[in-house]
C-alpha cells in the first residue's frame, strides 16, 4: 500500500495493529481480558512520543517568535556564499535543532528560510531537500528529543542508558553518509536525471 502510494503511513500502521490482533487471537496468543492492558501500554508509549511532539512545537515557536532562523540564515550568507560552505552549516545546525525539535516543526521552520539560500548558491532544491530530510532523520535518533529513540526504549524496555552506547557506531556511520549526500550531489540526482525528471 505505502509503495504503490494507496494509503499513508498511519492508515498502514492502523491495518498492521488489526492485523496483528487478528493474527493474536487467530494463533490463541491472545484473549480478550488481555485487550485492556495492552491498550493501557499502547498510551503510555504514544504520549511518551506526543509530549516529546508538543515539546517540540514549543520550541519552534519560540524559534519564530525571535526570528532566529532568519538571523542563522543572514549569518550564513555572511560567512560564505560557496554552496559547499553553506551545505556544511546547514548540516550542522539542522543537526544541533534534530536533537531539540521533532522532524515536523524543523522542517516547516528551517525549509523556507534556508532554501533560498540554497537556490541562491545554484545547489539543486532536490539535493537540498533529501540533505534536509536525512538531517532530520538523524536527529530523531538524537537525545534528548530522539522521539524514535524514547519509542524503542519504551517498547523495548530498556534505559536510554543502555542503547545509547550501542548506538554511537550507527551516528558516525550516518554522519558518514550524510558527508556522502551533502557533498556528493550525484548520489541524490541520479535517479531522477535517470527517470527524466529534471
Amino acid at each position: 500500500g505505502f509503495f504503490f502510494s494507496v494509503s499513508a503511513p498511519t492508515e498502514i500502521s492502523t491495518v498492521s495493529v488489526l492485523y496483528a490482533l487478528f493474527l493474536g487471537f487467530m494463533y490463541k496468543e491472545l484473549k480478550l481480558k488481555d485487550l485492556p492492558n495492552i491498550i493501557v501500554k499502547s498510551v503510555l508509549t504514544a504520549s511518551v512520543v506526543l509530549f516529546l511532539v508538543a515539546a517540540s512545537s514549543a520550541m519552534s515557536w519560540v524559534f519564530s517568535i525571535t526570528q532566529i532562523p532568519v538571523f542563522v540564515a543572514e549569518a550564513m550568507l555572511s560567512v560564505s556564499s560557496e554552496p559547499w560552505m553553506l551545505l556544511l552549516m546547514m548540516n550542522i545546525i539542522m543537526l544541533l535543532m534534530g536533537t531539540f525539535m521533532d522532524i515536523t516543526p524543523a522542517i516547516l521552520i528551517f525549509t523556507p528560510i534556508f532554501l533560498p539560500v540554497a537556490l541562491k548558491a545554484g545547489i539543486d532544491p532536490i539535493h537540498f531537500g533529501i540533505v534536509i530530510v536525512f538531517n532530520n532523520c538523524i536527529g530523531i535518533l538524537t537525545p534528548p528529543v530522539g522521539s524514535s529513540l524514547f519509542v524503542g526504549s519504551g517498547v523495548s524496555g530498556v534505559s536510554l542508558e543502555k542503547i545509547m552506547p550501542k548506538l554511537m557506531p550507527m551516528f558516525y556511520a550516518e554522519c558518514v553518509m550524510l558527508a556522502l549526500v551533502t557533498f556528493v550531489p550525484e548520489l541524490s540526482l541520479w535517479l531522477p536525471k535517470f527517470l527524466g525528471l529534471m
